[in-house]
């Protein structure tokens, strides 16, 4: 029951000999072939995983990167964040959540290697696609077409990350972990808009990479046209049927999407593993040789740097590691034995194009020789329905619908995509420690309705937003008169147009509408019947952006805000407010008084008291806490809250909505992982809200008291909200003897020898298994969490506690030579339930 297997060991050796490298600077090529990538004159099989360093912490990034490089990734890939990177023109910011550099020197640390998205343009959910917004007021500028001025800027950042890369000698010519880069992202999708200039902008793109002479190759992906020697890759969520622009480049995949980001007002998406392994082993089975997944690591979208519209917070991505950095179970775990099954492949993979063999319908193989007598084998059953018997080189196998068989010596079966034995953890029973806020003094500021500073102006105009607020603040007042003559009905209709995002209505200072879009089409119009007084009255919209457009053709001139205002009266004469006087003001009065800063938290415009107004509009909320005991993440439960922003210790930690629920159809409860995925096929939560929890990272934390800011746009009820902590988890196993044996068991040219299957637990890093639940081997029924004992059972309950209890991992053989025998002749299953705690 020893866990120092053959993969982890190998795994510390190639730790140590990395390490060693990057001391001694050793200098890589690395170039392509119509295979593979060519490091250092070989050809490699690599696997991927993408991790922002902006949305996690410095902090955990060591933590994140071991835990791809345990899963069995070998490159890390991220974007380069211009807006961020350069937030004025010719100001630099690379420090904290923003060093490039050291987050690039943190993999190489680990081992790993780095394929560098400089873009610019990433799109990834980001605000404004990672364009700073000076550049849209460029006047005459025109975003990724043949414009001078764009191209200028463009060339201007990515000579600087070049140039700061080359520098820091992080290229892998210098030895550097470097192996790849990218210019610009995805631009065929749009390139149909921009015409002749698309075609022109591409290739002076591909030559502007070209001439900052990186010594590492550079891809365009999903760029059909790609000029050379710059190499197309597939973007998707599956990519086995790519093939590149020229037979001399290599089949690279570099974005499989792990799942989807979420978003305000949507249900929560969700891909089966068994269908995410199934694309990566049909990719590889066609001759791929370069993937990645977006997201292995998805993290948060902290203050406002969620894109749009209406972008979620949380960019957990249903990837293997969630957003807080725990490993996802079984998706983390049986991705990497899918990853060391392929490795075992790869001295077969990198030698010869594959062999096709058809099996039957819906059914075949691909081979790939080292010689006449060795080669590899997949299996492929791509039915969504029907599974099926094979006869492959004179032995049968069992394909089940939508799976792939991996055989690295072309008769043995190590894993097959459908067929998930690594362990499960039960999100419901994940337990914590909470601290509710109810108790405690609060404070708080109400917003009045309308502009509250005298550097408000006046247009005879409504005015487009975004050129308005320069993305400054979320918010923009937009404040005009209405004149009611004795006589006029004061019952009318107010119809207010809106390109997006929300806005709150007030009407002689009281709330009479709120109305808001989607992230499909932010755009929306309220028409309400509001009550008018003889004389003046006054319309107060506060117009809210909810993140700037990241995607789409000339998405940087999408518009945001009213557009149209018109009174409507019983006999439906219609009154244009649009062209009337309007005062604007940009943001709130709080952001002004700088409520969400540690240094104003004494601010005399505090009210104190032990019990705050709830369900109030436009109000701001501060209180102390507490910080939960541990080391590990926090998480802010705002369910009770409506629509706003929070700060800890004032750090934002992003907008938050919970008022805004998914439609109540659309889910299911068991997802058939087989057939063609698309982001709505599996989607939970229907009914409910997007994200209740919000991430506060340890390290904006401190012992003793910490300050939680709200400003709260809707109205809820602060009270209510609690800190949580993760303190331990549920794990269970469920392995069979006619199972695969772990893949790491395997050794070329020996096979599994006398090894038989396993069931194995994993704690989080520094957790510890503190007990079992239940443990039978026999015929256990009910799944993960609700198991219970067969007609066929073996109490190993006291074997599994010694070998199990007060580890961080063990192992159990599944066998009877172990376990003993209690049904001769029947097929016998080991389950295990386990908790692990901190």
């Amino acid at each position: 029951m020893d866990m120092k297997t053959p993969l982890s060991l190998a795994l510390v050796f190639v730790s140590v000999f990395a390490v060693y490298c990057f001391d001694h600077a050793l200098s890589t090529t690395v170039t392509y072939d119509h295979r593979a990538l060519v490091i250092d004159g070989k050809r490699r099989v690599l696997q991927s995983g993408s991790i922002h360093y902006p949305r996690s912490t410095p902090e955990v990034w060591p933590e994140l990167i071991w835990k791809s490089k345990e899963g069995g990734l070998d490159v890390i890939e991220t974007y380069v964040f211009w807006n961020y990177h350069e937030p004025v023109r010719g100001e630099y910011y690379f420090e904290g959540r923003f060093d490039l550099v050291k987050f690039v020197r943190t993999v190489q640390e680990a081992g790993l290697m780095v394929h560098l998205r400089i873009g610019p343009y990433a799109c990834a959910e980001w605000n404004f696609g990672g364009f700073p917004l000076w550049l849209h007021f460029i006047p005459g500028i025109q975003f990724r077409t043949t414009n001078d001025l764009f191209k200028k800027e463009m060339l201007r950042f990515l000579a600087k990350i070049v140039g700061l890369m080359k520098e820091e000698k992080l290229f892998a010519s210098q030895g550097g972990p470097i192996i790849l880069a990218q210019v610009e992202n995805e631009y065929e999708l749009v390139e149909w808009a921009y015409g002749v200039a698309g075609e022109l902008y591409v290739n002076w793109a591909a030559e502007a990479a070209i001439s900052l002479n990186t010594t590492v190759p550079w891809v365009m992906c999903r760029q059909e046209d790609a000029p050379d020697p710059i190499i197309n890759t597939c973007n998707g969520f599956y990519c086995d049927q790519f093939t590149p622009n020229s037979p001399s480049k290599p089949k690279m995949w570099t974005e499989n999407y792990s799942g989807w980001f979420k978003s305000f007002g949507y249900p929560i998406p969700h891909r089966p593993v068994e269908d995410l392994a199934f694309a990566v082993a049909r990719f590889f089975e066609m001759g791929g040789t370069f993937h990645n997944y977006y997201m292995y690591f998805g993290g948060t979208n902290f203050g406002r740097t969620a894109g749009g519209p209406l972008v979620a917070t949380s960019y957990d991505y249903d990837a293997p590691i969630d957003e807080y950095g725990f490993i996802r179970q079984p998706k983390w775990g049986h991705l990497r034995d899918l990853h060391l099954a392929i490795k075992h492949c790869e001295e077969y993979l990198i030698r010869s194009d594959p062999t096709h063999q058809q099996l039957g319908h819906n059914l075949e193989a691909h081979i790939y020789y080292k010689s006449s007598n060795k080669c590899a084998a997949f299996l492929a059953n791509y039915d969504s329905e029907l599974d099926a018997n094979v006869t492959f080189n004179g032995n049968l196998y069992f394909l089940p619908a939508w799976s792939v068989s991996i055989l690295p010596d072309c008769k043995n079966v190590i894993f097959n995509t459908a067929k998930v034995v690594s362990q499960r953890i039960l999100a419901h029973t994940t337990t914590a420690n909470k601290l509710i806020l109810s108790a405690t003094s609060w404070s708080w500021y109400v917003e009045k309705p309308g502009v509250w500073g005298n550097n408000s102006f006046t247009e005879s105009r409504l005015l487009e937003q975004i050129n308005t607020t320069k993305d400054t603040s979320d918010y923009l007042w937009y404040t005009t008169s209405i004149n009611i003559m004795p006589g006029q009905s004061k019952e009318v209709f107010l119809l207010i147009e809106s390109l997006g995002h929300a806005a709150l209505i007030f009407v002689n200072k009281k709330l009479v509408a709120f109305g808001y879009g989607n992230h499909d089409d932010a755009s929306f119009s309220i028409n309400e019947k509001i009550s008018l007084v003889e004389g003046n009255n006054t319309l107060d919209i506060m117009s809210m952006m909810v993140g700037l457009q990241n995607f789409g053709p000339w998405f940087d001139v999408q518009g945001a805000g009213i557009f149209s205002v018109v009174l409507i009266d019983p006999w439906n004469n219609k009154y244009d407010v649009s062209a009337e006087e309007w005062t604007y003001q940009v943001g709130l009065e709080g952001e002004y008084l700088g409520l969400d800063k540690v240094i104003h938290a004494n601010s005399s415009v505090w009210i104190k008291g032990s019990v705050p107004p709830i369900n109030k509009t436009l109000i701001w909320y501060k209180v102390s806490f507490l910080t939960p005991q541990g080391n590990g993440p926090l998480a802010l439960n705002l369910t009770s809250m409506g629509k706003g922003q929070a700060w800890v210790n004032g750090q934002s930690i992003g907008r938050y909505w919970p008022a805004y629920l998914s439609p109540s159809e659309g889910c299911t409860e068991n997802c058939d992982y087989r057939g063609e995925y698309d982001s709505t096929k599996c989607q939970k939560n229907c009914g409910q809200p997007a994200q209740t929890l919000y991430h506060v990272p340890r390290s904006w934390v401190h012992p003793g008291q910490n300050l939680l800011v709200l400003h709260e746009e809707l109205g809820g009820d602060p009270t209510k909200i609690s800190v949580l902590t993760r303190t331990s988890q549920e794990i269970c196993s469920f392995v069979s003897e006619d199972d695969p044996q772990p893949a790491d068991f395997w050794i070329l040219n020996m096979g599994f020898g006398s090894r038989s299957p396993e069931a194995r637990l994993t704690c989080e890093q520094g957790w510890h298994i503190t007990s079992i639940n239940f443990a039978s081997f026999g015929s256990p029924q009910g799944n993960c969490g609700a198991f219970s004992v067969g007609t066929c059972h073996a109490n190993i309950l006291p074997m599994v506690q010694k070998a199990c209890i007060g580890e961080e991992q063990c192992s159990v053989p599944v066998s009877t030579a172990n376990l003993g025998d209690p049904c001769p002749g029947v097929l016998k299953t080991l389950a295990i339930e386990a908790i692990c705690s901190d």
